[in-house]
């Protein structure tokens, strides 16, 4: 019953295959292995984008972080939600790899946000002349950090008003395969086909052992990537080891496979948590992360079975057993119709 973080799960039997397979004989090394070469390819292919700038890094923050430094100045912010992962979880690596670029906090329901927030917080900037910030990229969570997804529609009208000033879009796709899955459309139609400029093709969350895509649909800042990524240390030496599973990812859409148990089991555990009277739902889950409350006392009782997930505020051994306490849960592509079961079992007590 772990459901503390899809970063916990295991690696998929195939991904750990293909290391194996790829740890044979000798290979050329920073990238320049034929295995490399065809990962790429068989990523422009998933994105229909035959002249996009790809690389791969073995951290979502390193991914993230590094596109935004290649796509912003300094003296610019990058203009995302409140509850963006950049912003609450990378310890402030976007500003340190930017060499200072700030983020501007955007407001939105349901952890997204909306055109005409992002038109108003870029109107706010710029005010200042050489005495402010100025406007930089817009950096969208997808899934977001709460567990919704930004509709194609959304995307777009939030791609259209980065269009009218000038401003770069950039996806943080850390749980990418769970939102193309849900939404049941392609990654083209969700990146650039939406107006998306840059994308992190994420993989850690879902099943890969350490390893996340980095697509610039603009070959135009490939080479200033390059240097970055190799000055902030993330150029793997041995790079097969990326290519590797990356490439077992994406063979017979693995990626696709994997986000749908996931978000199966999510959807398995939500319809349970429904129909306890005692839980309160506080974002409505469209992938594979669920915010919800109960009281005390169920979460002592699924503690003590040895539950894993987060209890986000509030101390669960102490205090009122009738208090609400909210909690986490999040599942992944190994999680068991068994485990949920077990779970809303304990729950309901």
């Amino acid at each position: 019953m772990n459901f503390a973080s899809d970063n916990t799960g295991p690696v998929h039997p195939n991904v750990m295959a293909a290391l194996i397979a790829a740890n044979t004989g000798y290979a050329l090394p920073y990238g320049g292995d034929d295995l490399t070469a065809q990962t790429i390819q068989n990523i422009r292919d998933l994105f229909e984008a035959p002249d996009a700038a790809v690389f791969l890094v073995s951290l979502g923050t390193a991914a993230n972080s590094l596109i935004l430094a290649t796509l912003s100045q300094p003296w610019e912010t990058v203009f995302c939600h409140t509850v963006a992962h950049i912003h609450e979880d990378e310890c402030n690596a976007p500003e340190f790899y930017s060499g200072g670029t700030k983020l501007t906090l955007v407001p939105g329901p349901e952890a997204k946000m909306t055109a005409e927030n992002l038109r108003r917080s870029i109107l706010a900037e710029e005010t200042r002349g050489v005495h402010g910030p100025q406007r930089g990229p817009v950096s969208l969570t997808q899934a977001t950090e709460r567990g919704t997804i930004y509709s194609l529609k959304e995307i777009q009208e939030i791609s259209a008003t980065a269009e009218e000033f000038g401003l770069p879009v950039h996806m943080d796709g850390a749980r990418f395969a769970n939102a193309v899955q849900s939404l049941g459309c392609s990654a083209a139609e969700m990146t650039w086909k939406s107006g998306v400029d840059a994308v992190t093709f994420g993989g850690t969350k879902n099943g890969l052992m350490a390893v996340e895509a980095v697509i610039f649909f603009n070959p135009k800042h490939a080479w200033e990537f390059e240097l970055r990524r190799k000055r902030g240390a993330h150029l793997f030496s041995k790079h097969r080891f990326l290519a590797a599973q990356m490439q077992s990812y994406l063979a017979g859409d693995l990626w696709l496979d994997m986000a749908k148990k996931s978000n199966d089991a999510s959807a398995r555990l939500i319809q349970g948590l429904k129909q306890i009277p005692e839980v309160q739902i506080d974002f409505e889950p469209q992938a594979n992360i669920i915010f919800a409350q109960w009281a005390r006392a169920a979460h002592q009782r699924l503690h003590a079975a040895g539950a894993q997930y987060y209890v986000m505020a509030g101390d669960h051994t102490t205090g009122p057993s009738n208090e609400l306490l909210p909690a986490r849960l999040v599942t992944d592509w190994s999680t068991t119709p068994k485990n949920v079961d077990k779970f809303l079992d304990i729950l309901r007590g």
